[in-house]
């Protein structure tokens, strides 16, 4: 996440002569600063406080939570406060009902997905929401609770999204169209779109913001799970592009790189990822499999790959794994030296030293459902899907060092900031 940049001032559009009689008339009036030989002082920014989002996402809420530490719950945000408008228009569109009810049966497991990501702007004044069953992306107001704009996806569902590095952009998934949208975060205007392969999902910008990778990861609600089925999940690949002018510059099909390391066995379908801070290496978990894989940028080639424990008691039968995954969420420490692996269906997470790929304790945790880096960057920090809360693992020493209980079925955890002194929004 990118550190606060001050909003710039906008430049006067009067005409030059009359901006000068301005500043005459000013400069001529008693009683002004700039009468009594002072300039104005400037206004400063507001202060901020970094904080952790916690995406409830059958609850429609967002928890605010200590970026470090404790992690303790600072307030909440309803993420829908337009519920009854969104579900009136919905009921009365028969395609998008069903699309909606596809959604609340298929990878809402029974229930509505009102929150899958979320992004703070950089002054700290709303927090920008993808909703999958709303198929759109909306900012609300972190002082108010009211919705400062919204921008509905190509299609009839959103996903996840990436911030570009200066804050000011956000990229979502629209994983029914085969869509990534850039939009403007502070005004919700679309800055362009470009293609992907099918069912988009993770985004990541690269490259100090100059690239986007997006990792498309097929149809994952179906039940033609079996190994031999795996091409009917379609088109699964990651679409790099220019960040600028969102034009493709490669794309990379997993397929043929597994294949030529000797594992044909694994998916290709791309799920969470992790750049080395140099860039230079990816890792990445793919369906089906309790472990990731590495990948050199440069070479283009799978370089090794790290098979994690299994946990007896869960089931083999991959039609009970959610949405194909058994291992989702993966975090790299600062340094670069450690990665966090939340074992979705295995009901662990573990620190895996990136040397050795020796992994560590297996933490206990339920449903672990994403994996992200703490404010100081001491812990990776979990959602635990399951069990209504989000734990802090130490990178040191691969032990669990805190743990908050939050809203139903938290998923993505995002670094982001409120305005100092916040505690809720007021007024809504």
């Amino acid at each position: 996440m990118s550190r606060t940049q001050p909003r710039r001032a906008q430049r006067s559009r009067r005409p030059l002569h009359l901006a000068a009689l301005a500043a005459v008339l000013v400069l001529a009036a008693p009683g002004t600063a700039a009468a009594a030989g002072t300039a104005p002082a400037p206004t400063a920014p507001a202060a901020l406080r970094e904080v952790m989002f916690v995406g409830n996402n059958w609850d429609g809420t967002a928890d605010v939570i200590t970026s470090r530490g404790d992690l303790a719950r600072i307030g909440r945000i309803d993420v829908v406060p337009d519920k009854d408008q969104r579900l009136a228009e919905i009921y009365l569109n028969p395609v998008k009902l069903g699309y909606f009810l596809g959604v609340r049966l298929g990878p809402g497991e029974g229930h509505d997905q009102f929150v899958d990501d979320m992004y703070s702007t950089p002054d700290g004044s709303a927090v920008v929401v993808s909703r999958p069953s709303f198929a759109d992306v909306v900012s609300i107001d972190l002082a108010t609770g009211r919705i400062n704009w919204r921008f509905p996806v190509a299609g009839y569902r959103s996903d996840h999204m990436a911030v570009s590095p200066d804050g000011t952009r956000v990229a979502v998934s629209a994983s029914t169209a085969n869509t990534v949208h850039v939009l403007d975060i502070a005004t919700g205007r679309q800055l362009g779109s470009f293609a992907t392969g099918d069912k988009p999902h993770e985004n990541l910008f690269t490259d100090g913001g100059r690239q986007i990778w997006n990792m498309s990861i097929g149809d994952v609600t179906t039940a033609l799970d079996a190994p031999w089925l795996d091409w009917t999940k379609g088109d699964r690949h990651i679409t790099v592009v220019d960040a600028d002018t969102l034009q493709p510059v490669r794309t990379i099909d997993m397929r043929r790189r597994l294949d030529a390391f000797g594992r044909s066995d694994l998916s290709n379908a791309v799920r969470p990822a992790a750049f080395s801070p140099d860039g230079s290496t990816l890792y990445f978990q793919v369906s089906f499999f309790n472990g990731f894989v590495e990948y050199d940028v440069a070479t283009d080639r799978v370089t090794r790959v790290k098979t994690l424990p299994k946990n007896p008691a869960t089931s083999e039968d991959r039609t009970t794994w959610v949405n194909d995954s058994r291992h989702h969420g993966l975090a790299m420490s600062p340094d670069g030296d450690r990665l966090c692996v939340a074992g979705t269906m295995d009901d662990y997470a573990t620190v895996v030293d990136r040397a050795t790929l020796q992994e560590g304790p297996l933490v206990p945790a339920v449903k672990p459902y994403w994996a992200t880096v703490s404010g100081d960057g001491r812990a990776c920090v979990i959602s635990e899907s399951g069990a209504d809360r989000v734990t802090a693992i130490d990178f040191a020493t691969g032990q669990r060092s805190s743990s908050v209980e939050v809203g139903d079925h938290p998923q993505r955890v995002r670094l982001g900031h409120v305005p100092a002194g916040w505690t809720g929004p007021v007024g809504g």
